[in-house]
């Protein structure tokens, strides 16, 4: 990767998006501002950049989303899955078809939002499952180490328990804290970053708290109902980039 003005002004508009996505939603749709840095720069670089900025992101981000924000009954069961998933994902990564994944990913996704407009695009509040849960955060530990991509499974979740907007954005926010702070270090040991990476991160950090603000305020301008169906159209972007990275990827 050459350090060019292009590859800047596309980096900084890549982290100036995501860092949107977190002040609006709270997480999760890194994979809207990906196809920016692509670019500029191949994926596992784009992993290697994003892993420390995310980062300074979730750490920004608790200026809004405090704790009064955090779902704990629903972080609890989540979390240690996220944990396991993130472990396991790493281990695999080598050997995991990234783009089955990323087709299997896509699919899912849009039966659940096909089911939600099926049902008149409401949300139909359903009761806590630990099991599911479990199996959300680990699903999103996965597929959020693979490929930047674990906002749809905790979604999936969250999404049916009709959480108020704050508590969703916030319970969210807090998960993808946790989760990478534990991906950092994997992502860095696969990529290892040169210095113009790292020279590229420190450029890009000033997106990080205009892009949280800006976010922060849209978040405060939409009601629930605008946010959750701004989640679901969000759900139907992330599959469809994930549905075509994974045919393209067996295409090329």
């Amino acid at each position: 990767m050459d350090l060019t003005v292009a590859t800047i002004l596309v980096a900084f508009a890549g982290v100036l998006l995501i860092s949107f996505m977190k002040g609006a939603f709270g997480g999760g749709f890194a994979i809207v501002g990906i196809p920016l840095l692509s670019t500029v720069m191949d994926p596992i670089t784009a992993g290697g950049l994003l892993a420390p900025l995310f980062i300074a992101m979730d750490l920004y981000a608790l200026r809004y989303w405090k704790a009064s924000t955090w779902s704990k009954p629903d972080l609890k069961p989540l979390v240690p899955g996220l944990i396991a998933g993130i472990g396991v994902g790493y281990l695999v990564f080598r050997f995991l078809d990234h783009r089955a994944i990323a087709i299997v990913m896509a699919v899912i996704t849009l039966i659940f939002v096909g089911l939600w407009l099926l049902r008149g695009g409401e949300v139909t509040v359903r009761p806590r499952s630990t099991p599911k849960a479990v199996a959300a955060g680990f699903t999103s530990g996965v597929t959020t180490m693979v490929a930047h991509s674990g906002g749809p499974p905790l979604a999936m979740y969250l999404l049916p328990l009709g959480l108020g907007k704050e508590l969703y954005a916030g319970t969210t926010s807090m998960f993808f804290t946790v989760g990478n702070l534990l991906k950092a270090a994997p992502w860095l040991l696969l990529v290892q970053p040169s210095g113009q990476i790292w020279a590229l991160m420190a450029i890009c950090l000033p997106a990080i708290p205009a892009g949280i603000w800006l976010g922060w305020r849209l978040h405060g301008a939409l009601d629930q109902r605008q946010v959750y169906r701004a989640c679901y159209g969000l759900l139907v972007v992330t599959a469809l980039k994930l549905l075509w990275d994974g045919a393209s990827g067996f295409l090329s």
